[in-house]
Parts: C-alpha cells; structure tokens; sequence
C-alpha cells in the first residue's frame, strides 16, 4: 500500500489509492469499483491501516483502483501545462466536473492526477471525470490561452469564443512560468482575467482555471 505513495509504482502498477469514506463513496457512485477496499477494524487492524495512510490523523477506509483515463471529448475542455502542484491539478478537476462537460488534458510536466493529494483535492471529480493526456502539439478543437501577461480580457472575448469551432481548449501553465511560446503561438486567441489595481500579480491556476471555465461554459451554453 505504501508503494502507491509514489508515483513511480502507481506508473507501474496502474492503481492508485483513495482514503476516506467519502472518496470510496465517490467512486462507487461512479461505478468505478476497487481493487482491494480496506475497512478499519473489519478488513484490518485499524494500527495497520494508520501505518499505510498518507494522512496523518489516518484513516478509517482505504480503497484501491485501476487507474483511467478519459478522451477528449465535450464543448469545453482544459489543458494545464507543467502545473506540478497535486493539489491544483486535483482542484481543477473538481472545477471541470462542476462548470464544463470535458475532462482536464494533462500535459508534459503535470502532478500525477492519481497521486493522494490531487485525489483529495479533487474531492471525488477524478472518479466521475477522469482526466485525459495531452499533446501542445495536437491539441483538439480550438485552443485558448489564458495568460496573465496580455490578450483581451476574458469576459470581453467571451462572446466571441463562444462562436468558434468546438471544442474550446481553455490552456493555462504554472502560476509562475505560464504557458510556453508554442502554445501561445498555435492559440485562436489569448485571454486574460483582469485583475484589480493594487492586488495581486496573479490568480492561483486553479482559480483562474475556475473563473475561465465558468465564463466559458456558460457561454458555450447560452450560445446557438
């Protein structure tokens, strides 16, 4: 069980581990069943179950799944770029199940999606969509780069998205180096999230992630 603390034999064995009941209901609601389902007290000594938790209060269900992972598919999609944080990727996860019918596309230097902390912080979104894998240079549909350094402000450009070819790819990098010059460069268009005066640089990815697919996909809704 310790083994799937790291990514190396969670790559290797193509499982991953999920702790807490409300994560192992996630998955049952989702039809994703366990490969091994450990029940403290009742599958196991609950010291025994202590010593294989990531968490430090422990834990009292631990369950055990075959990774998945999803295509590309639906009208509104996000790409994150060298994002190495689990818990924004999980985060963004959570926030593409809530606000946009596609999954997250991983790209070249991502968290492992399937690591604890992103499986937490996406509190069950990895079960009920899973994420896909991407390529910068093959990215479907049309792509949208979201960058804190230029380009229209999203709400303004919104409409105008909302009418070019599906699926929108909204693409975001790390909070600190953002996206590279050849996604930037292949890009229908880049946006930006205004900011206020006096506050800060720069949103969290995963916020921006948040706001992006919320106008997005609203848009993409309303839009005939």
């Amino acid at each position: 069980m310790r083994k799937l603390h790291q990514r190396r034999w969670r790559d290797k064995l193509g499982l991953f581990s999920a702790e807490g009941e409300d994560l192992v209901a996630a998955a049952e609601r989702a039809g994703w069943p366990p490969e091994a389902l450990l029940r403290s007290g009742v599958d196991v000594e609950p010291r025994l179950l202590d010593d294989v938790s990531s968490l430090g209060s422990g834990s009292r269900v631990i369950g055990v799944y075959p990774q998945r992972w999803s295509d590309p598919s639906g009208r509104v999609m996000a790409y994150l770029h060298a994002v190495d944080d689990p818990g924004n990727v999980g985060a963004v996860l959570r926030s593409a199940h809530a606000l946009c019918d596609g999954p997250v596309l991983l790209g070249p230097g991502c968290a492992d999606p399937f690591s604890p902390k992103a499986v937490r912080a996406s509190m069950g979104s990895v079960f009920a969509r899973p994420p896909g894998r991407g390529d910068p240079a093959n990215l479907p549909g049309t792509a949208i780069a979201l960058d804190a350094r230029g380009g229209r402000p999203l709400a303004e450009a919104a409409s105008d998205l909302a009418g070019l070819p599906g699926p929108l790819v909204i693409c975001l990098g790390a909070e600190r180096e953002g996206l590279p010059e050849e996604i930037l460069s292949r890009a229908a268009e880049t946006v930006r999230i205004p900011l206020r005066e006096g506050g800060p640089e720069s949103l969290n990815v995963a916020m921006a992630a948040t706001v992006a697919l919320y106008e997005l996909g609203n848009r993409m809704a309303r839009h005939v």
